[in-house]
């Protein structure tokens, strides 16, 4: 892939459905915009419903034939992930297009979902995997379905691998607990891919440094990195291209990581990008999926 990728090369997406989750804001929000702009059914889903509906008229104001419902998602909480997965199980089209968007960064204090894991981990990586194990079934019905995992370069500050305390019980390091949660997502994005073979393709992508409302309730120390990068940082609708290719691009491939191609990879046109060596380790994928299958009580099944 040479050419420079931009929206113009989104292919028809027209009797597609896919599913954006975070999508009222931010990244996710012009994802869905831009899906559904090329015809596709897109559901946003959000912690608040009410949030999702004002992002879903905000596309119909732009796309007004769009087709986009809501649903009700907080990923942190197993009942609200299993409440949505249902609904989404229970209508009759298949799943084309997962996109696990949603995600919380470098919370400043150590906090915990409703049941005891620590949030961060609760709402970046165990709750996508457990909603992408409940679709599982719905994806499956698709003629070429596909996940997209939303990561960031910060992945490459998350190890050692195998990844061990992963609710950050024995010291809480908000920048570090998150680079965890974003090496985790790739490892699982690969271990996905691993045990689908070719029935359903596994894409990973991050947005680089991009202006969304992960900033909203972060560290000081993220802040500061934040104002120091300002210059460089790019719009949110620039931010979605990575996950816009990752989601719709015939030439991406299994197991493939899509992000920025400008300037230290923080801003700029999507191109193919390389995660760090510690990414690549299955065995580390393996145990971490074996243990997050124990943690859910659900796990990928093919």
């Amino acid at each position: 892939m040479t050419n420079e990728w931009t929206v113009k090369d989104i292919p028809s997406q027209a009797g597609k459905r896919i599913v954006v989750t975070g999508a009222n804001s931010g990244i996710g929000w012009h994802a869905a915009l831009e899906l559904a702009r090329a015809e596709a059914e897109v559901t946003i889903a959000s912690r608040n419903q009410a949030k999702a509906e004002e992002a879903a008229h905000r596309i119909l104001d732009i796309v007004p034939n769009a087709k986009v419902a809501t649903g009700k998602l907080d990923l942190s909480n197993p009942t609200s992930v299993k409440a949505f997965a249902e609904s989404q199980l229970a209508q009759p089209q298949s799943i084309d297009v997962l996109i696990n968007n949603a995600g919380v960064m470098a919370l400043p204090d150590r906090r915990e979902s409703v049941d005891g894991h620590e949030l961060q981990f609760a709402t970046n990586v165990l709750g996508p995997y457990r909603l992408t194990a409940m679709l599982l079934p719905a994806l499956l019905r698709s003629s070429a379905p596909r996940v997209v995992t939303v990561a960031s370069g910060t992945h490459a500050m998350g190890g050692p691998v195998p990844i061990a305390d992963l609710d950050s019980r024995q010291g809480y390091k908000p920048i570090k607990a998150y680079a965890k949660t974003k090496l985790a997502n790739v490892l699982v994005a690969r271990e996905l891919q691993r045990r689908a073979g070719d029935r359903l393709l596994s894409v990973i992508c991050h947005p680089g440094a991009s202006k969304t409302n992960l900033f909203a309730d972060t560290s000081t120390l993220m802040l500061l990195s934040a104002f120091a990068l300002y210059p460089l940082i790019q719009n949110a609708a620039m931010g979605a291209e990575p996950t816009l290719m990752a989601a719709t691009s015939r030439a991406v491939k299994p197991g493939g990581y899509y992000g920025p191609g400008g300037f230290m990879r923080l801003r700029g046109h999507p191109i193919e990008d390389k995660t760090a060596p510690l990414a690549d380790d299955a065995e580390a994928g393996r145990i971490l999926v074996d243990e997050l299958e124990r943690m859910s009580g659900v796990r990928f099944q093919f």
